[in-house]
């Protein structure tokens, strides 16, 4: 292990001494240096701006009031002649010092974790520095400093929002290889926060194997301004956010986050689905933040969908047509009931008590989640359709659209003939696929959108998935008629925590590039 030799120097103050003009005013310096030396005040560093108006002094924090008073005496007259324009403290101030030759990376470490010294003092013989920042930040400044100089693992700080079916598995899944990522990876993932829409469960040392039980009998309320307060009043460094719920609220607090110092990890589909400005809008805070905002997850579980049709995009290649099952729960279920003799009703229970379903199966069988997943698709190619511009084939009978959750669920049975008939009603050798379709010509501003309930071919590629698999054809204009094909487990708590973990693991990954 290096030698970094970091000290903390807390209780100093900066005094600001600003004018005009100080060019060519030489005596301005040895005349601080001097009055301040007359009253007994040592200072630790002098910086004087490349603008040339003004000058900071470094003192101790119970000696700074005095400071001041001596320096308005001393120059009273310049003060009276407009040449010198206020003379004031700042305090609760503190110095990180370090010897290193990494102090780019230190510092842009510092930036992403939303720390701004005020001014630092590099000695280029030695290679030490000396950083002035917020005494409440120096903690977490040292432990960055700590990370960058020497062989510690990185400290990675989750707030986890949501812990049903996904978000347990997700939890479970970050507890269980805790040690083997810290082995392999050198990356210290700790979950320090648990959140559902009433109870937080907090712990900054790191949420253990327990946490279910702890969170039940947590007395702490949910919010977003404690959650960001109490990663900024314990001072953790690298922070995620992670979103496993289905919830639009939560989604409306994602910027807060990325002001507040946090990349973003979602499953949810509702944010990338929202109005193009909004889109569009969080982009820019994100790069303006240099933060981060993943969501593998959003179409294809665990799938590496996103990722492929970003990386063609950003490479030149024009996508011409993408299309499939992009519902691995829809998949489930017209798999089975193409293939048994049991009604539909029947069927749709079972992938619910799989886990297969959103929490409300009417928001597979509306259709809403399969043209959400298209429509981020048709985003990730710069298109701005809006969901409004989508196409969908609702599978839920008009009558129980405007149902409860429990009663659409006890009246499932009315479903049955409707789906029995059109089963009937194929050609010999065909099932069912409720498929995804984005065509047109996507080099313009928007692209068609359709979401629909087919029969397909038994022999075809669509025709053949089984159990949850989803597939997606992705058609170019260098591989012609011959489409990428990714295809794969498509739902399922596990698939897709593996695929959350995925992307926390890639954003911490850059942090320790």
């Amino acid at each position: 292990m290096k030698n970094a030799n970091i000290n903390i120097y807390p209780q100093k103050a900066l005094i600001k001494f600003e004018g005009k003009n100080f060019q060519g005013q030489i005596d301005i310096a040895p005349r601080i240096f001097g009055a301040l030396k007359k009253g007994g005040i040592s200072v630790g560093v002098i910086s004087q701006q490349t603008i040339e108006n003004g000058v900071s002094v470094l003192v101790e924090e119970n000696k700074s009031d005095k400071a001041v008073l001596i320096l308005e005496e001393e120059f009273l007259e310049e003060k009276n002649n407009g040449t010198v324009g206020a003379i004031y403290s700042i305090k609760n101030l503190a110095v990180v010092g370090f010897i290193s030759g990494e102090f780019n990376k230190i510092l842009s470490e510092l930036h992403k974790n939303k720390i701004f010294p005020l001014f630092l003092n590099q000695v280029s013989s030695s290679g030490r520095i000396n950083l002035i920042i917020t005494e409440n930040q120096s903690e977490i400044t040292k432990s960055i400093v700590e990370t960058e100089i020497l062989d510690k693992a990185r400290g990675v700080h989750l707030v986890l929002l949501g812990h049903g079916n996904v978000g347990g598995t997700l939890i479970d899944q970050i507890i269980k290889s805790h040690a083997e990522i810290l082995r392999r990876k050198n990356i210290d993932l700790r979950i320090v926060a648990i959140a559902n829409s009433k109870k937080t469960l907090l712990d900054k040392s790191g949420i253990k194997e327990n946490w279910r039980e702890k969170i039940k009998n947590s007395e702490t309320e949910t919010r977003i301004d404690h959650l960001i307060l109490y990663a900024k009043e314990n001072h953790l460094e690298n922070l995620i956010v992670v979103d496993n719920t289905a919830s639009e609220s939560i989604t409306k607090n994602y910027s807060l986050f990325v002001k507040n110092g946090f990349d973003v990890v979602s499953s949810n589909k509702i944010f990338n689905t929202l109005s193009i400005s909004s889109y569009k809008s969080f982009r820019r805070l994100l790069r303006k933040n240099k933060k981060n905002y993943l969501y593998e997850t959003n179409v294809g579980a665990g799938l590496p969908l996103i990722d492929t049709i970003k990386l063609l995009h950003l490479s030149g290649e024009n996508i011409t047509e993408i299309k499939g099952v992009f519902s691995g729960s829809l998949s489930y279920i017209f798999n089975r009931f193409s293939m048994r003799q049991a009604p539909f009703s029947v069927v749709v229970k079972e992938a619910m008590e799989k886990g297969f379903t959103e929490s409300d199966p009417r928001e597979d069988l509306s259709g809403n989640d399969v043209g959400r997943k298209l429509l981020i698709l048709a985003r990730e190619l710069d298109l701005i359709n809006e969901f409004t511009d989508i196409k969908i084939e609702n599978l839920i009978p008009k009558e129980l659209q405007n149902t409860d959750k429990e009663s659409f669920i006890s009246r499932l049975e009315e479903l049955n003939a409707h789906f029995q008939e059109i089963k009937e009603k194929q050609k010999p050798h065909h099932v069912l696929r409720y498929v995804g379709h984005l065509y047109g010509d996507l080099q313009k501003e928007k692209g068609i959108l359709k979401v629909k309930l087919l029969s397909v071919e038994e022999s075809s590629a669509m025709g053949q998935l089984s159990e949850s698999d989803s597939i997606f054809e992705i058609f170019t204009e260098s591989y012609g008629d011959r489409p990428i094909v990714i295809i794969g487990a498509g739902a399922g708590a596990k698939v897709t925590a593996r695929g959350v973990l995925g992307d926390i693991l890639r954003i911490s990954r850059a942090k320790t590039a």
